[in-house]
Parts: structure tokens; sequence; C-alpha cells
């Protein structure tokens, strides 16, 4: 376009920047590409290690899953407060993300309600509740931002669901919280350690329940006493 040669700053009109903002801007340092997936790195191996161990695991431990130094690991978080918080913030968003898209992709409300449960069961909610009860604030904007986010996004499936008559009238978004953080962490004395392999199947028995009439193949073979008791 007339006026705009590349390498200059267009100087005309109210939104116009400056040759010396523009050259300041690009002087501003920006976050390196191996410092990024350094720490991309960290809060996935934060995220698994507080899944299997609980949010005191070591983070030495968790540098050491991610591929790094103890001192990568603190130059991107200072402590462990603060690491939490980017995996809860990490979480929140992903799940987000996944209520979007089912609603997005699937045609019917119901088939992307079931899509979104599985996808939010993928991302550990429940095993990592007790992150939420720890000692940083919960009350920053950013979180509470992306937990309205995701709240948002599913009770908007809740909603196209329920005007479709394609979901039973007497249950609301609470419901399928309560049961997603309950099949999602480890039960309590089983000495299971593979409990994942039972989620999906118990989510599914679930979903029926929350459709009438309820037809689907239940993913997986039945859940034994002896199963439970076993361990990998």
């Amino acid at each position: 376009m007339p006026g705009l040669i590349p390498g200059r700053t267009e100087t005309r009109g109210s939104g116009a920047v400056s040759p010396a903002a523009d050259t300041e801007a690009r002087r501003l340092p920006r976050p390196r590409a191996d410092a990024l997936r350094n720490r991309e790195r960290i809060v996935t191996a934060a995220r698994e290690m507080f899944v299997e161990f609980g949010p005191e695991v070591p983070l030495d431990e968790i540098a050491r899953r991610a591929g790094v130094g103890n001192a990568t690991l603190y130059r991107h978080f200072a402590d462990r407060n603060v690491l939490i918080q980017e995996v809860v913030l990490c979480v929140l968003s992903r799940t987000t993300e996944q209520a979007y898209e089912a609603a997005a992709t699937e045609a019917d409300p119901f088939e992307a309600l079931r899509r979104f449960t599985h996808a939010a069961a993928d991302e550990r909610i429940g095993a990592l509740c007790p992150l939420l009860s720890g000692t940083f604030d919960q009350h920053y904007p950013e979180l509470t931002n992306e937990r309205e986010r995701l709240e948002d996004a599913v009770q908007g499936l809740f909603d196209r669901a329920h005007e479709a008559g394609r979901l039973r009238a007497d249950v609301a978004v609470g419901d399928l919280v309560v049961a997603l953080s309950q099949l999602t962490r480890p039960l309590p004395g089983t000495g299971c350690l593979d409990m994942d392999r039972f989620v999906h199947r118990h989510l599914q028995l679930l979903l029926d329940g929350l459709e009438a009439p309820a037809r689907s193949e239940l993913p997986g073979t039945a859940a034994t006493l002896e199963d439970l008791r076993s361990t990998p």
C-alpha cells in the first residue's frame, strides 16, 4: 500500500508509532525459544508428578523429569507456589480449550458434552484438586479469569444440550464437576496404581445416566474387585 515502506514506520494518523518507539520496542528482550521450551517441559513434568505423587514432590525430581537443571527450574519458578500456580493455570486453560473445541466440532450438543468430559478426564482434574487447596493466592486475577472462562464454557455445553432435549433436565454443571473430580483421582487404600484404565469406562456409565435413553458401548473391560486389589 502507498505510504507503507518496509523497514519504515508510518507517521500519519493518531495511531502512528514513531521510529524511536519502534526501535525501543525491538530492543526489549524476548524469551528465547529454548527458554520457552524449558518452561513448558517443567510445567508438563510438574503436572505429571503432582498427579502421581502429590504437590509436595521434590522440585529437583521435577527438574530431573523435565530434563533440566535445578537452576533452570528456579530461574523460571522462584518457589513451589509459583510453579503450582502455573500448573493450575495450564490445566484450567487446556480444559477450557477442550470445551470450546468440543462445542465447535460436534454438531450434536450431547456428543459435544461427552467429548469434553473424556478430554477433561485426561487432564486429571480430580487428581490436581489438592493443588487448589494449597497456600498460594487462589484469588489473583489470572486464576480467577481462567476459572470463569472454564465455567462459562462448560455451562454453554450444558445449556445447548438442555435446549436440544439431549440432557436430563434435573442435572446441572455441578453434577458433572463432582463426578469428574471423583472419577479422576485414585481411590484411597486400593493399592492399585493403574486406575486410569477404569476412568473412561466409568465416565461413560455416568454419561449414559445423563442421557435418555442411554445407548453406548462401554470402553475397556469390567473392573473386578481383584483388579482393584492388584498392583501393576
